[in-house]
Formats: structure tokens, C-alpha cells, sequence
């Protein structure tokens, strides 16, 4: 099974992208929270990989982070939940969000996300929540994590948009922030405000 692919990014559009790994194309469908924080085509890019075997079809889902992956896995563990549509609630929702609004039972917030409706988001807060724990243990060789605790980043988040920015503007401003230097709150939120300024 493919675990990671690191390589130079061909081709990308926002629900799928090809890498070149050593001369091999592979293409690889990713949310939409990967698609705003990778770079343009050329860029070197290295991403955590699910591969789904089919008796029809082998394929590759790609994630930035060990938590988008682990969310992933978790979502098509559950009955009625393929992987497009694991990837809809992923390019839906951030990931932290997703993490509290199961925490949270907010079957609202769910059904907030394109395609998914009552039942299915009852069935996510019902099913993910006891498997969370291990979803968020830390990952210590995971640069995206960078120490910063989920709740933190959305918290980040929630601040942007009360502000007025789009979502994905405001993630992505929000990811390029926590890559940087700033160790504080309020360094960080400064730092992401400066990224949408520019």
C-alpha cells in the first residue's frame, strides 16, 4: 500500500492532483482544505496517502495533515459513508470544526456541509465521537501540526471569518501563519491578518 508521496506537483485542480514521483505520474484526489495549502504546479509537495483497492479500481486520497487522514479513515469506517463523500465533509468543514461539532453533538453544523443530511450527520456525531481520542493522539513527525492544538487553529479560524474573510482565504491564511514563527494567540492572528493583506 502507498502510504506517502513526495514529488513535484504536475497537475491540480481543487478535488484531485497529479504528482511526479521519480518520472510517475500519480493521481491523487484530495479536499479542498489540501488543495489551498499546496503550491503551484512545480512545487515540491509531500502528502500522507490512503490507498482505497476496489474490486474495480485503485485509488489514491492525498491529505496535508496526519488529522485530515485519520478523519478520513474514520468517516469511511462508517456505514453509508464512501470516500467522496468522506472528502465532501472534509471540503466542507476544517478539520478542528469537524472535531468539535462531533465533540459537540452539533448535528446542525454538520448538516451544514453540502450532501450530507440529518441522518448522515447523526450518524458521524454518533460513530466518530468515541473514535476521536485516537484520532487526535499527537504526531510528532508531522510538521503541519506544528504543537498547535486543533481547538487553537479553529479558534484562529472563527476569528477570520467573524471578521468578514471567505473560508478558504481565511484557512489559508490561518495555515501560512502557523508555518511561521509566531508562538502566541495573537502573533499568530496578526500574522494571518498580514497573509490576507497581501
Amino acid at each position: 500500500m502507498i502510504a506517502r508521496l513526495s514529488g513535484r506537483l504536475v497537475d491540480k485542480a481543487p478535488s484531485r492532483i497529479v504528482i511526479d514521483v521519480h518520472g510517475v505520474g500519480y493521481d491523487v484526489q484530495i479536499p479542498l482544505s489540501t488543495f489551498y495549502g499546496l503550491g503551484e504546479p512545480g512545487a515540491e509537495v509531500s502528502l500522507r496517502i490512503h490507498t482505497h483497492v476496489r474490486e474495480d479500481a485503485l485509488a489514491l486520497f492525498g491529505f496535508r495533515t496526519r488529522l485530515e487522514l485519520k478523519l478520513f479513515e474514520q468517516l469511511i469506517g462508517i456505514s453509508g459513508i464512501g470516500p467522496r463523500l468522506a472528502l465532501s465533509v472534509l471540503s466542507g468543514i476544517e478539520s478542528a470544526d469537524l472535531v468539535r461539532a462531533v465533540r459537540h453533538g452539533d448535528v446542525g453544523r454538520l448538516t451544514g456541509i453540502p450532501g450530507v443530511g440529518k441522518k448522515t450527520a447523526e450518524r458521524i456525531g454518533l460513530e466518530l465521537r468515541d473514535r476521536l481520542q485516537v484520532a487526535l493522539e499527537p504526531d510528532t513527525d508531522d510538521p503541519t501540526d506544528g504543537g498547535i492544538e486543533p481547538d487553537t487553529r479553529g479558534d484562529l479560524l472563527s476569528a477570520l471569518l467573524n471578521l468578514g474573510y471567505h473560508r478558504h482565504l481565511a484557512e489559508r491564511a490561518v495555515d501560512a501563519a502557523l508555518a511561521g514563527n509566531a508562538d502566541t494567540f495573537e502573533q499568530i492572528l496578526r500574522q494571518a491578518l498580514k497573509e490576507l493583506a497581501r
